[in-house]
């Protein structure tokens, strides 16, 4: 292994932000390597458009490492850059002056270990079912769900991301879960 994958495997995101703080380029190379996917999903589960997602994902990181001297470490990087995210996802949305709804696909593939076909058929669909009726949910409950099932993030972690107490953001979640099962019966 050459040093920079010895340095992506080994240092924490604080270490490679410390050193990015001194300038050092391929320590921010590694963090955008680590987090991209999750960020472009943040952009894509506000935006519901794959150029747009991407265009913020690029936007995320050029705002985040301007402005990393400034960051403090008292939430972790990938919470901080993925509020980013969400902050330039929904800068894009006032910029275009209209909403667009979020859809279930970044909660990503269903896996079951049904036997058959019909039974994999019939799971496919009540996923696009539930695609669809997440849509419907409120923007909240639709990230807070979003951000806890696709980023794996905690609920304080949500909390931050969506802009409430981690509480509310439990509440967002459970909500949203409880309105979702219904919206399919």
């Amino acid at each position: 292994m050459s040093d920079d994958e010895w340095s992506e495997v080994i240092l924490s995101d604080e270490e490679l932000v410390e050193r990015g703080k001194t300038g050092d380029d391929s320590a921010l190379g590694i963090l955008v390597n680590r987090h991209h996917g999750a960020v472009y999903r943040v952009a894509l589960s506000i935006l519901s458009d794959e150029g747009a997602a991407q265009d913020v994902a690029q936007d995320t990181f050029i705002k985040g490492f301007r402005a990393i001297a400034g960051f403090r470490g008292e939430a972790s990087f990938r919470t901080w850059i993925l509020t980013i995210a969400a902050n330039e996802a929904r800068g894009v949305i006032r910029r275009i002056g209209r909403q667009k709804e979020i859809s279930i696909d970044m909660l990503g593939p269903v896996h079951s270990e049904a036997k058959g076909p019909d039974e994999r058929a019939v799971i496919a669909s009540e996923a696009a079912r539930a695609r669809m009726m997440m849509e419907q949910l409120p923007e909240k409950q639709r990230l807070a769900i979003a951000f806890r099932v696709d980023e794996g993030l905690s609920f304080r972690e949500v909390g931050e991301m969506i802009g409430s107490s981690e509480s509310a953001a439990r509440v967002n979640y459970f909500h949203g879960i409880r309105r979702l099962r219904d919206l399919m019966e």
